[in-house]
């Protein structure tokens, strides 16, 4: 999946094996982690990157992705896949390294991701939470259409301290089960 701006050639792809020494290199900082789920180890190494590129290239309920930019691996994007009544929805996460920050590939990214979860795997609604300090992630969330539902005050556990969640949600426009 490609970006049409020509000067910004921003690609999703299926995670390789090969991406483990830059998905560690880029993962292990703190700064990227304070916005992602407990569920991330720190420090990050290869293992880590290894475990988990495995576990996606095997897993069903999550799709996950390497975000290139021209040509570079820069960071992760993926969508997670209930199996119960809600599974028409799914969650959206990304990451992008620090060194690639202020670029517009996470906007770019996920528009792509999203693009694909509607045409690709049918789903009505895509959703993701954000924690209340990255303004970033929430811009990108709101430039690509997607609408804030609610704050959760108080919702989640992170580093030792209780923090405000944002959750935005996008529906398929092509569907009519509305």
């Amino acid at each position: 999946m490609r970006n049409n701006n020509s000067n910004k050639a921003v690609i999703i792809k299926g995670l390789r094996m090969d991406d483990k020494t830059d998905m560690a290199r880029l993962l292990n900082n703190k700064k990227i982690l304070d916005g992602l789920s407990n569920r991330i180890p720190y420090p990050y190494s290869e293992n880590d990157a290894l475990r988990f590129i495995d576990y996606i290239q095997n897993e069903k309920t999550e799709k996950a992705f390497a975000v290139e930019f021209n040509g570079v691996f820069c960071g992760v994007t993926g969508l997670i896949l209930p199996k119960d009544t809600d599974k028409k929805s799914a969650e959206i996460g990304y990451w992008i390294g620090e060194p690639f920050w202020g670029k517009g590939i996470a906007t770019e990214a996920v528009r792509q991701l999203t693009r694909y979860g509607f045409d690709t795997l049918q789903l009505l609604r895509i959703y993701a939470s954000v924690f209340d300090f990255n303004r970033a992630s929430m811009k990108v969330l709101e430039k690509n259409a997607f609408i804030k539902e609610e704050i959760r005050k108080k919702a989640v556990l992170k580093n030792g301290k209780y923090l405000d969640e944002h959750r935005y949600f996008k529906l398929n426009p092509k569907t009519k089960e509305i």
